[in-house]
C-alpha cells in the first residue's frame, strides 16, 4: 500500500521466482511449475491491486472528513462576514458624521469668549446632533445583533438542505407546522435546526438526513432531525446542545437526543405554543 508501483512490482515477483526454484529444485515437471508461478503471480497481482484499492478508498475517506470539516468551517466564517458587513454598513457613516460634528465642535471651542452665545449655540448643536446619532446608531447595532442571534425558521430549513446537499448528504424537509408559529418559537427553533446541521456536518459520515416540523398535541409543535452515520462523539451533550435546551426550557420546551446501533441520530425539539392550538 506504501510503495509507488514499480516498487511494489518488484517486490512481488519475489515470490513468485522463489516458487519457480523451489519447484524446479524440487524436481517438479515443466508444466507443474509453469502453472504454480502463473497461479502465484495471479495471486500476486491480484493482493496488490486490492491492496492499492483500499489505499485509494482510505485516502478519499480522508478528503471528504476533510472536505465535511472545511465545509462547516466556511459556513460559520460566512456568518461572521456577513454579521460583518452589516455593522460596517450601519455603524461607518453614522461614526464619520460623529467624528466631523465633534471636530466642527472643538473647532468652535477653540475661538475663545469672542464667540459669546453664537459660538456657543452652535456647539451646542452640534453636540445634539452627535448625541442623536449616537443614540441611532445604539438602536440600529442593537437590530443587527438581534437579527444575528434571532433565527429564522424558513431561512434555517433552507439553508440548512443547501448546505447539506452541497455536503453531499441528500436532505429532506416537511414542514406542516412553521406558518403562525410565535417568533420566539421560530427563533427556538431556528437555532435547533442549525445547531442540528452543524452537528450533522462535522459528527456524522452521513448521506441522508431528514427534517420534519409538525404539530403533535394541541399547543405544542415538535421538530425532529435525524441522519444516518452518526459517530460515537455525536451522542454526548456539548455545549451547543446545553444552550439549545436552556432556550427551549425557557418557552416550556424540550429537547432529547437518541442513537440505534445502525448509526441513526435522531433530534427531537418540542416547545409549547401557550395559547396557540
Amino acid at each position: 500500500m506504501a510503495l509507488p508501483i514499480r516498487q511494489g512490482l518488484r517486490v512481488a515477483a519475489l515470490p513468485v521466482v522463489a516458487v519457480g526454484l523451489g519447484g524446479a529444485a524440487l524436481g517438479a515437471t515443466a508444466v507443474a511449475v509453469v502453472i504454480v508461478v502463473a497461479a502465484t503471480a495471479a495471486g500476486a497481482v491480484l493482493m496488490g491491486a486490492l491492496h492499492r484499492t483500499s489505499a485509494w478508498t482510505l485516502r478519499v475517506m480522508h478528503r471528504l472528513d476533510a472536505a465535511r470539516e472545511t465545509e462547516a468551517r466556511l459556513a460559520v466564517a460566512e456568518e461572521r462576514l456577513r454579521f460583518g458587513r452589516d455593522l460596517h454598513d450601519v455603524l461607518g457613516r453614522n461614526l464619520s458624521v460623529i467624528a466631523l460634528k465633534s471636530e466642527l465642535a472643538v473647532r468652535l471651542a477653540r475661538r475663545g469668549p469672542a464667540g459669546s452665545e453664537a459660538v456657543a449655540d452652535q456647539m451646542v448643536a452640534q453636540m445634539t446632533e452627535v448625541q442623536r446619532i449616537a443614540r441611532e446608531s445604539q438602536a440600529e447595532m442593537r437590530e443587527v445583533v438581534r437579527g444575528y442571534r434571532a433565527a429564522d425558521l424558513h431561512a434555517e430549513l433552507a439553508g440548512a438542505r443547501g448546505v447539506l446537499e452541497a455536503a453531499g448528504i441528500s436532505c429532506h424537509i416537511e414542514d406542516s407546522a412553521s406558518s403562525g408559529l410565535p417568533a420566539q418559537v421560530q427563533s427556538a427553533l431556528g437555532w435547533v435546526v442549525r445547531e442540528g446541521t452543524t452537528n450533522v456536518l462535522r459528527h456524522a459520515d452521513a448521506d441522508r438526513c431528514a427534517v420534519r416540523l409538525r404539530r403533535s398535541a394541541p399547543g405544542r409543535v415538535v421538530l425532529v432531525m435525524e441522519n444516518n452515520g452518526a459517530r460515537s462523539p455525536a451522542l454526548g451533550a456539548g455545549s451547543g446542545l446545553a444552550g439549545l435546551r436552556e432556550r427551549l426550557a425557557a418557552l416550556g420546551g424540550s429537547l432529547t437526543t437518541a442513537a440505534d446501533a445502525g448509526g441513526s441520530f435522531r433530534l427531537t425539539a418540542e416547545v409549547r405554543l401557550g395559547g396557540d392550538a
